[in-house]
Protein backbone atom coordinates (compact mmCIF):
# COMPACT_ATOMS: atom_id res chain seq x y z
CA UNK A 1 0.00 0.00 0.00
CA UNK A 2 1.41 3.09 -1.55
CA UNK A 3 1.33 6.26 1.26
CA UNK A 4 1.15 8.88 -1.35
CA UNK A 5 -2.00 7.15 -2.91
CA UNK A 6 -3.28 6.54 -0.09
CA UNK A 7 -3.03 10.31 0.96
CA UNK A 8 -4.22 10.94 -2.34
CA UNK A 9 -7.56 9.58 -1.95
CA UNK A 10 -8.13 10.58 1.82
CA UNK A 11 -7.49 14.37 0.27
CA UNK A 12 -10.18 14.10 -3.40
CA UNK A 13 -12.81 12.81 -0.21
CA UNK A 14 -12.09 15.28 1.85
CA UNK A 15 -12.31 17.89 -0.65
CA UNK A 16 -15.64 16.61 -1.88
CA UNK A 17 -17.12 16.50 1.73
CA UNK A 18 -16.17 20.23 1.80
CA UNK A 19 -17.98 21.13 -1.34
CA UNK A 20 -21.01 18.48 -0.42
CA UNK A 21 -21.41 20.81 2.95
CA UNK A 22 -25.14 19.54 3.14
CA UNK A 23 -24.35 16.02 3.59
CA UNK A 24 -21.33 17.02 5.79
CA UNK A 25 -23.84 19.02 8.14
CA UNK A 26 -26.54 16.09 8.08
CA UNK A 27 -23.05 14.16 9.41
CA UNK A 28 -22.92 16.46 12.32
CA UNK A 29 -26.59 17.21 12.77
CA UNK A 30 -27.38 13.39 13.11
CA UNK A 31 -26.55 13.07 17.11
CA UNK A 32 -28.20 16.29 18.15
CA UNK A 33 -31.38 15.01 16.44
CA UNK A 34 -31.23 11.59 17.51
CA UNK A 35 -30.38 12.51 20.85
CA UNK A 36 -33.18 14.96 21.36
CA UNK A 37 -35.68 12.62 19.51
CA UNK A 38 -34.90 9.31 21.06
CA UNK A 39 -34.37 10.69 24.57
CA UNK A 40 -37.21 12.92 24.75
CA UNK A 41 -39.69 10.92 22.54
CA UNK A 42 -39.27 7.38 23.44
CA UNK A 43 -39.24 6.73 27.12
CA UNK A 44 -40.68 2.94 28.10
CA UNK A 45 -41.50 4.49 31.06
CA UNK A 46 -45.09 4.37 32.53
CA UNK A 47 -45.88 7.20 35.05
CA UNK A 48 -48.75 9.87 35.21
CA UNK A 49 -51.28 7.62 33.80
CA UNK A 50 -54.15 9.38 33.59
CA UNK A 51 -56.90 8.08 35.77
CA UNK A 52 -60.84 8.80 36.04
CA UNK A 53 -63.04 8.10 39.55
CA UNK A 54 -66.39 7.44 39.61
CA UNK A 55 -67.69 7.34 43.11
CA UNK A 56 -70.36 6.16 44.39
CA UNK A 57 -69.81 5.76 47.95
CA UNK A 58 -68.84 9.04 48.50
CA UNK A 59 -67.48 7.78 51.40
CA UNK A 60 -63.98 9.00 53.81
CA UNK A 61 -62.70 5.64 53.26
CA UNK A 62 -63.22 5.67 49.45
CA UNK A 63 -62.10 9.42 49.43
CA UNK A 64 -58.34 7.91 51.17
CA UNK A 65 -58.57 5.39 48.23
CA UNK A 66 -58.91 7.80 45.93
CA UNK A 67 -56.63 10.11 47.47
CA UNK A 68 -53.55 7.55 48.42
CA UNK A 69 -53.77 6.59 44.61
CA UNK A 70 -53.70 10.16 43.03
CA UNK A 71 -50.56 10.72 45.82
CA UNK A 72 -48.69 7.38 43.47
CA UNK A 73 -46.40 8.63 41.09
CA UNK A 74 -47.78 6.23 38.65
CA UNK A 75 -51.12 7.52 38.59
CA UNK A 76 -53.22 11.02 37.78
CA UNK A 77 -56.46 11.35 38.76
CA UNK A 78 -57.72 13.61 35.78
CA UNK A 79 -61.80 13.32 36.57
CA UNK A 80 -63.77 12.82 39.25
CA UNK A 81 -66.90 11.71 37.69
CA UNK A 82 -70.90 11.16 38.92
CA UNK A 83 -71.84 8.52 36.18
CA UNK A 84 -70.00 5.51 34.71
CA UNK A 85 -70.91 6.28 31.09
CA UNK A 86 -68.81 9.83 31.65
CA UNK A 87 -65.95 7.48 32.51
CA UNK A 88 -66.19 5.51 29.70
CA UNK A 89 -66.45 8.34 27.52
CA UNK A 90 -63.05 9.28 28.91
CA UNK A 91 -61.58 5.84 27.63
CA UNK A 92 -63.37 6.53 24.48
CA UNK A 93 -61.80 9.94 24.11
CA UNK A 94 -58.57 8.84 24.76
CA UNK A 95 -58.68 11.16 28.12
CA UNK A 96 -57.95 8.71 30.38
CA UNK A 97 -56.24 5.15 30.35
CA UNK A 98 -57.60 3.74 33.48
CA UNK A 99 -61.02 4.00 35.18
CA UNK A 100 -61.81 2.93 38.28
CA UNK A 101 -65.52 2.80 39.57
CA UNK A 102 -66.02 2.28 43.31
CA UNK A 103 -69.62 0.81 44.30
CA UNK A 104 -71.76 2.17 47.16
CA UNK A 105 -71.02 0.41 50.35
CA UNK A 106 -67.84 0.39 50.28
CA UNK A 107 -66.76 1.71 53.72
CA UNK A 108 -69.81 -0.13 54.65
CA UNK A 109 -68.39 -3.37 53.59
CA UNK A 110 -65.16 -2.42 55.16
CA UNK A 111 -66.28 -1.57 58.55
CA UNK A 112 -68.52 -4.66 58.94
CA UNK A 113 -65.15 -6.86 57.77
CA UNK A 114 -66.70 -7.84 54.76
CA UNK A 115 -65.27 -8.45 51.09
CA UNK A 116 -65.98 -5.41 48.74
CA UNK A 117 -65.17 -5.20 45.28
CA UNK A 118 -63.95 -2.01 42.88
CA UNK A 119 -64.66 -2.12 39.25
CA UNK A 120 -60.94 -1.05 37.03
CA UNK A 121 -61.45 -0.75 33.35
CA UNK A 122 -58.36 -0.72 31.55
CA UNK A 123 -57.42 1.01 27.81
CA UNK A 124 -55.60 -1.95 26.35
CA UNK A 125 -55.10 -0.38 22.61
CA UNK A 126 -51.34 -1.04 23.76
CA UNK A 127 -51.14 -4.55 25.63
CA UNK A 128 -47.75 -3.77 26.58
CA UNK A 129 -48.88 -0.53 28.31
CA UNK A 130 -52.26 -2.02 29.93
CA UNK A 131 -50.18 -5.18 31.53
CA UNK A 132 -47.62 -2.63 32.89
CA UNK A 133 -50.82 -0.57 34.71
CA UNK A 134 -51.93 -3.64 35.57
CA UNK A 135 -49.28 -4.85 37.38
CA UNK A 136 -49.31 -1.14 38.93
CA UNK A 137 -52.76 -1.36 39.93
CA UNK A 138 -52.16 -5.01 41.89
CA UNK A 139 -49.05 -3.81 43.33
CA UNK A 140 -51.29 -0.67 44.59
CA UNK A 141 -54.26 -2.89 45.92
CA UNK A 142 -52.56 -5.46 47.60
CA UNK A 143 -50.69 -2.60 49.35
CA UNK A 144 -54.04 -0.98 50.61
CA UNK A 145 -55.10 -4.07 51.77
CA UNK A 146 -51.98 -4.75 53.58
CA UNK A 147 -53.03 -1.66 55.59
CA UNK A 148 -56.72 -2.69 56.23
CA UNK A 149 -55.02 -6.18 57.45
CA UNK A 150 -53.64 -4.03 60.06
CA UNK A 151 -55.84 -1.94 60.96
CA UNK A 152 -58.20 -5.18 61.39
CA UNK A 153 -55.54 -6.47 63.33
CA UNK A 154 -55.00 -3.48 65.58
CA UNK A 155 -58.92 -3.44 66.25
CA UNK A 156 -59.02 -7.52 67.38
CA UNK A 157 -56.24 -6.94 70.03
CA UNK A 158 -54.06 -9.10 68.17
CA UNK A 159 -50.31 -9.08 66.76
CA UNK A 160 -49.59 -8.15 63.10
CA UNK A 161 -48.92 -11.22 61.11
CA UNK A 162 -45.18 -11.54 59.55
CA UNK A 163 -45.28 -12.95 56.37
CA UNK A 164 -43.39 -16.17 56.46
CA UNK A 165 -41.01 -15.10 53.32
CA UNK A 166 -39.77 -11.34 53.59
CA UNK A 167 -38.73 -10.45 49.76
CA UNK A 168 -35.67 -7.78 49.63
CA UNK A 169 -35.42 -6.72 46.15
CA UNK A 170 -32.13 -4.60 45.23
CA UNK A 171 -31.86 -3.33 41.62
CA UNK A 172 -28.45 -3.47 40.25
CA UNK A 173 -27.29 -1.85 36.90
CA UNK A 174 -30.21 0.38 36.44
CA UNK A 175 -31.62 1.54 40.08
CA UNK A 176 -33.93 4.16 39.55
CA UNK A 177 -35.37 1.71 36.54
CA UNK A 178 -34.85 4.65 34.20
CA UNK A 179 -35.54 3.54 30.30
CA UNK A 180 -33.15 6.55 29.10
CA UNK A 181 -29.99 4.88 31.04
CA UNK A 182 -30.59 2.09 28.28
CA UNK A 183 -32.05 4.35 25.68
CA UNK A 184 -28.90 7.10 25.43
CA UNK A 185 -26.24 4.56 25.03
CA UNK A 186 -27.94 2.67 22.14
CA UNK A 187 -28.79 5.48 19.95
CA UNK A 188 -25.14 5.56 19.95
CA UNK A 189 -25.26 2.50 17.85
CA UNK A 190 -27.53 3.79 15.65
CA UNK A 191 -25.70 7.22 15.41
CA UNK A 192 -22.55 4.90 14.15
CA UNK A 193 -24.93 3.07 11.82
CA UNK A 194 -26.44 5.91 10.18
CA UNK A 195 -23.26 8.15 9.46
CA UNK A 196 -20.84 5.25 8.65
CA UNK A 197 -22.92 3.15 6.46
CA UNK A 198 -25.54 5.54 5.10
CA UNK A 199 -22.97 7.87 3.96
CA UNK A 200 -20.71 5.23 2.94
CA UNK A 201 -22.80 3.63 0.89
CA UNK A 202 -22.95 6.98 -1.91
CA UNK A 203 -19.22 7.29 -2.58
CA UNK A 204 -18.58 4.45 -5.09
CA UNK A 205 -21.79 4.56 -5.83
CA UNK A 206 -21.21 8.13 -6.98
CA UNK A 207 -18.07 7.43 -9.19
CA UNK A 208 -19.94 5.03 -10.98
CA UNK A 209 -22.17 7.39 -12.25
CA UNK A 210 -20.12 10.58 -12.36
CA UNK A 211 -18.31 8.37 -14.62
CA UNK A 212 -14.91 8.77 -12.32
CA UNK A 213 -14.52 5.41 -11.89
CA UNK A 214 -12.87 4.61 -15.24
CA UNK A 215 -10.39 6.98 -14.74
CA UNK A 216 -9.40 5.29 -10.82
CA UNK A 217 -9.26 2.26 -12.79
CA UNK A 218 -6.94 3.91 -15.20
CA UNK A 219 -4.84 4.91 -12.47
CA UNK A 220 -2.44 3.17 -10.26
CA UNK A 221 -4.38 2.78 -7.81
CA UNK A 222 -5.13 -0.39 -5.76
CA UNK A 223 -8.19 -2.02 -4.47
CA UNK A 224 -6.86 -1.81 -1.08
CA UNK A 225 -5.71 1.79 -0.40
CA UNK A 226 -9.09 3.08 -2.16
CA UNK A 227 -11.14 1.23 0.26
CA UNK A 228 -9.09 2.99 2.96
CA UNK A 229 -9.03 6.22 1.46
CA UNK A 230 -12.90 6.03 0.98
CA UNK A 231 -13.41 5.54 4.56
CA UNK A 232 -11.53 7.34 6.33
CA UNK A 233 -12.72 10.71 6.47
CA UNK A 234 -16.10 9.00 7.27
CA UNK A 235 -14.26 7.18 10.46
CA UNK A 236 -13.10 10.39 12.15
CA UNK A 237 -16.77 12.18 11.29
CA UNK A 238 -17.83 8.84 12.96
CA UNK A 239 -15.59 9.08 15.81
CA UNK A 240 -16.50 12.15 16.47
CA UNK A 241 -20.34 12.11 16.24
CA UNK A 242 -20.15 9.29 18.96
CA UNK A 243 -18.45 11.71 21.27
CA UNK A 244 -20.68 14.10 20.86
CA UNK A 245 -23.28 12.06 21.75
CA UNK A 246 -21.56 10.86 24.59
CA UNK A 247 -21.62 14.18 25.71
CA UNK A 248 -25.03 15.60 24.75
CA UNK A 249 -26.30 11.90 26.59
CA UNK A 250 -24.63 13.00 29.82
CA UNK A 251 -25.56 17.01 29.65
CA UNK A 252 -29.08 16.49 29.03
CA UNK A 253 -29.73 13.58 30.56
CA UNK A 254 -27.07 12.99 32.32
CA UNK A 255 -26.32 9.26 31.65
CA UNK A 256 -22.60 9.00 32.63
CA UNK A 257 -20.44 5.71 31.23
CA UNK A 258 -19.81 3.53 34.39
CA UNK A 259 -17.07 1.56 32.21
CA UNK A 260 -13.65 1.80 31.02
CA UNK A 261 -13.37 4.70 28.47
CA UNK A 262 -10.53 3.02 25.74
CA UNK A 263 -12.74 -0.15 25.98
CA UNK A 264 -15.32 1.99 24.77
CA UNK A 265 -13.63 3.55 22.15
CA UNK A 266 -11.84 0.03 21.09
CA UNK A 267 -15.29 -1.58 20.82
CA UNK A 268 -16.39 1.66 19.22
CA UNK A 269 -14.01 1.66 16.13
CA UNK A 270 -14.71 -2.16 15.84
CA UNK A 271 -18.26 -1.32 15.20
CA UNK A 272 -17.33 2.08 12.91
CA UNK A 273 -15.46 -0.46 10.89
CA UNK A 274 -17.93 -2.71 10.43
CA UNK A 275 -20.92 -0.04 9.67
CA UNK A 276 -18.01 1.41 6.92
CA UNK A 277 -17.53 -1.78 5.38
CA UNK A 278 -21.35 -2.37 5.14
CA UNK A 279 -22.23 1.18 3.12
CA UNK A 280 -18.79 0.53 1.18
CA UNK A 281 -20.07 -3.21 0.04
CA UNK A 282 -23.61 -1.75 -0.54
CA UNK A 283 -22.21 1.27 -2.84
CA UNK A 284 -19.81 -0.88 -4.44
CA UNK A 285 -22.92 -4.14 -5.36
CA UNK A 286 -25.82 -1.74 -6.26
CA UNK A 287 -23.41 1.04 -8.41
CA UNK A 288 -26.38 3.43 -7.55
CA UNK A 289 -26.71 6.26 -5.33
CA UNK A 290 -30.62 6.20 -5.49
CA UNK A 291 -30.71 2.04 -5.23
CA UNK A 292 -27.94 2.30 -2.83
CA UNK A 293 -28.93 4.39 0.00
CA UNK A 294 -32.67 2.72 0.15
CA UNK A 295 -30.69 -0.46 0.40
CA UNK A 296 -28.35 0.62 3.05
CA UNK A 297 -31.86 1.67 5.15
CA UNK A 298 -33.16 -1.39 4.33
CA UNK A 299 -29.80 -3.46 5.36
CA UNK A 300 -28.46 -1.39 8.13
CA UNK A 301 -31.20 1.60 10.04
CA UNK A 302 -34.25 -1.20 9.92
CA UNK A 303 -32.50 -4.07 11.86
CA UNK A 304 -30.17 -1.55 13.97
CA UNK A 305 -33.41 -0.38 14.97
CA UNK A 306 -35.73 -3.16 15.36
CA UNK A 307 -33.57 -6.96 15.66
CA UNK A 308 -30.75 -5.24 17.93
CA UNK A 309 -31.92 -5.50 21.28
CA UNK A 310 -31.97 -1.72 21.82
CA UNK A 311 -35.79 -0.87 21.65
CA UNK A 312 -37.73 -4.30 21.41
CA UNK A 313 -36.17 -7.64 23.48
CA UNK A 314 -35.31 -10.64 21.06
CA UNK A 315 -36.34 -13.20 23.71
CA UNK A 316 -40.33 -11.73 22.63
CA UNK A 317 -39.18 -12.80 18.99
CA UNK A 318 -39.75 -15.24 16.93
CA UNK A 319 -37.77 -17.81 16.73
CA UNK A 320 -36.77 -17.39 13.12
CA UNK A 321 -36.06 -13.41 13.86
CA UNK A 322 -34.12 -14.60 16.64
CA UNK A 323 -32.00 -16.10 14.54
CA UNK A 324 -31.62 -13.45 11.93
CA UNK A 325 -30.58 -11.85 15.17
CA UNK A 326 -27.15 -12.97 15.39
CA UNK A 327 -25.87 -11.63 11.49
CA UNK A 328 -27.21 -7.65 12.50
CA UNK A 329 -23.68 -6.35 14.33
CA UNK A 330 -25.80 -3.45 16.41
CA UNK A 331 -26.80 -6.51 18.51
CA UNK A 332 -23.23 -6.90 19.69
CA UNK A 333 -22.13 -3.45 20.06
CA UNK A 334 -25.24 -2.59 22.06
CA UNK A 335 -24.45 -5.52 24.46
CA UNK A 336 -20.91 -4.23 24.51
CA UNK A 337 -22.36 -0.43 25.20
CA UNK A 338 -25.06 -1.96 28.08
CA UNK A 339 -22.22 -3.71 29.52
CA UNK A 340 -19.78 -0.40 29.96
CA UNK A 341 -22.30 2.18 30.28
CA UNK A 342 -24.67 0.18 32.79
CA UNK A 343 -22.65 -2.82 34.45
CA UNK A 344 -19.50 -1.43 34.39
CA UNK A 345 -18.18 -4.83 32.70
CA UNK A 346 -14.58 -5.30 31.33
CA UNK A 347 -12.84 -7.05 28.72
CA UNK A 348 -13.30 -10.41 30.33
CA UNK A 349 -16.99 -10.37 29.74
CA UNK A 350 -17.12 -7.98 26.46
CA UNK A 351 -14.65 -9.69 24.48
CA UNK A 352 -17.08 -12.59 22.88
CA UNK A 353 -19.03 -9.38 21.00
CA UNK A 354 -15.98 -7.84 20.36
CA UNK A 355 -14.55 -10.77 18.84
CA UNK A 356 -17.76 -10.94 16.43
CA UNK A 357 -17.72 -7.14 15.33
CA UNK A 358 -13.98 -7.78 14.33
CA UNK A 359 -14.83 -10.79 12.47
CA UNK A 360 -17.55 -9.07 10.96
CA UNK A 361 -15.58 -5.99 9.78
CA UNK A 362 -12.77 -8.50 8.37
CA UNK A 363 -15.34 -10.39 6.50
CA UNK A 364 -17.08 -7.42 5.11
CA UNK A 365 -13.58 -6.11 4.31
CA UNK A 366 -12.21 -9.15 2.56
CA UNK A 367 -15.76 -8.74 0.10
CA UNK A 368 -15.27 -5.14 -0.82
CA UNK A 369 -11.36 -6.09 -1.86
CA UNK A 370 -12.86 -8.51 -4.02
CA UNK A 371 -15.17 -6.88 -5.64
CA UNK A 372 -13.03 -4.01 -6.50
CA UNK A 373 -10.81 -6.60 -7.85
CA UNK A 374 -13.58 -7.64 -9.80
CA UNK A 375 -14.00 -4.35 -11.24
CA UNK A 376 -10.18 -4.26 -12.66
CA UNK A 377 -8.76 -2.32 -9.51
Amino acid sequence: MNPTRLKAIIRKEVYHLLRDYRSLYLAFAIPLILIILFGYALSLDVDKVETAVVDYDKSAMSRDFVRRLDASPYFNIVGHLTRENDAIGYLDRDAAKVVIIIGPGFMKNLQADRETQIQILIEGSDPNFAGIIRGYLTAFTEQYNQKLLLDFLNRQGMEAIRPPVDGRIRIWFNEDLESRNFIIPGIIAIIIMIVGALLTSLIIAREYENGTMETLKSLPVKAGELLLGKATPYFFIGFTDVLVAMLLGQILFGVVMKGNFLLMMIATALYLCVALALGLLISTATKSQLVANQAAILITYLPSVLLSNFVFPIVNMPKFLQMITYIVPARYYIDILGGIYLRDTGIAYLWPSMAILAFIAVGLTGLNYMLLKKEGL
